[in-house]
């Protein structure tokens, strides 16, 4: 075993770890947002000017998207459960922590909100920004996750692009170019 692997092993057992722990997170908060306060009865909560609870169910994919009408409850859980076994190997695989911490928080984000799909028939969202007469989409704790992780990636993508380019000019190679 490389250190290498090691390192690899490291990231995915403590993301495991964090999996788990977000996920925890998004259900307790979805469950209070439900049975304890209560928001169906109440539909919306005013917080601070700019922020209120807000109840929708999302039976779409991602922010209302209506692609879940065409695909239906199951063919959605389908996608999610196939994109997640995709993120959980390449989580195994990386060996870089600004990755695996990106793909931990996508990951927690899609299967917090794949069980909402099989507990409710649809996805719970309640926080709703709104600011000088615009309404943002309501959002979770999972979506959170998942909008930082695609973040990161990008970020991470971007470094690594970045990179390539200084290396290759540093070389006098550029891609394509031998």
């Amino acid at each position: 075993m490389t250190d290498a692997d090691t390192i690899k092993g490291q990231y995915f057992l403590r993301g495991m770890f964090i999996i788990v722990l977000l996920m925890a997170i998004d259900q307790l908060s979805k469950w209070w947002v439900l049975e304890v306060f209560d928001l169906p009865a109440k539909q919306s909560v005013e917080l601070l000017p700019f922020l209120s609870f807000t109840m929708v169910w999302n039976s779409g994919i991602s922010m209302g998207l209506p692609l879940g009408d065409a695909l239906g409850k199951w063919g959605i859980v389908v996608m999610t459960g196939a994109i997640s076994i995709w993120l959980l190997i390449w989580l195994r695989k990386s060996a870089h922590l600004f990755e695996a911490s990106a793909l931990v928080l996508i990951l927690s984000g899609a299967l917090g909100n794949l069980i909402d799909r099989f507990v409710h028939g649809a996805v719970v969202d309640f926080i709703h920004l709104h600011a000088f007469g615009y309404n943002f989409y309501v959002f979770n704790v999972a979506d959170s996750a998942i909008t930082m992780g695609v973040i990161l990636l990008l970020i991470d993508g971007l470094r690594d692009g970045a990179k390539s380019r200084k290396k290759a000019s540093n070389t006098g190679h550029l891609d394509g170019d031998g």
